[in-house]
């Protein structure tokens, strides 16, 4: 059964004749393929991709380090070995580098069990692709307020595109303790990386990249469109 086409695409027909139809119509082309995240696989959204990527932090106190916050044990405890914790720094982040691009829908954050909601209060939680900063100056998706103990708190986020998801305390001098941070949405990543490369590639060598693309997209199966 064919897949529902994206939105303002109902007349398009990917046929073999279609990369010459779209030379004239680079926008379309990029559009269609960031567009096709919106055909998802069932049940993707249930998938924790934090559990895929790799995290760091600005320092770590003892052996409290950044992947623990990602070890898939929500309701851990620092006590337990199962949280991660800056020692008392000003301006501390940690970073989760999901290692691939994802449109983001959900960031959960679980604090510290036992004591301390304030060591995850305030917390600027940033979505993008950027190192800058260390990644500190990517987009806000929220900032965390009203932390309760024992109480994982989700936050939307709007299908922000990225491949870093940073946790930060700017202007603040304290520890940040996290306990696990879960990453919920979809996965783009030969989509975006097409995009990405389409952007760089020259005006004068559009036609040829049109055809690399468009063949890319039909071999990888992004998406299934009828060719009636």
């Amino acid at each position: 059964m064919a897949t529902q086409k994206p939105p303002g695409f109902d007349n398009l027909v990917i046929s073999g004749s279609a990369s010459s139809s779209l030379h004239s119509d680079m926008d379309k082309l990029i559009h269609l393929i960031l567009l096709s995240g919106l055909v998802s696989i069932a049940g993707g959204l249930e998938e924790n991709f934090a559990l895929k990527g790799t995290a760091t932090q600005s320092s770590t106190l003892l052996n409290w380090v950044a992947q623990k916050a990602v070890d898939g044990v929500r309701y851990g405890s620092v006590e337990a070995d199962h949280c991660s914790t800056t020692p008392v720094v000003s301006n501390p982040w940690w970073r989760l580098d999901l290692l691939d691009y994802y449109e983001i829908d959900t960031v959960i954050i679980a604090p510290k069990p036992s004591c301390c909601p304030e060591f995850t209060t305030g917390v600027e939680i940033r979505i993008g692709d950027s190192l800058d900063n260390n990644g500190n100056n990517n987009p806000i998706c929220a900032v965390t307020s009203g932390i309760t103990i024992h109480v994982p708190v989700s936050y939307s986020c709007g299908a922000m595109d990225g491949r870093y998801v940073n946790l930060a305390m700017p202007g603040q001098t304290t520890h940040l303790t996290i306990c696990e941070v879960e990453v919920y949405g979809k996965f783009l990543g030969q989509r975006k990386r097409t995009f990405l490369r389409l952007k760089m590639s020259s005006s004068g060598d559009v036609a040829a990249e049109s055809d690399k693309i468009l063949h890319q997209v039909l071999v990888l199966n992004i998406f299934n469109l009828d060719t009636n």
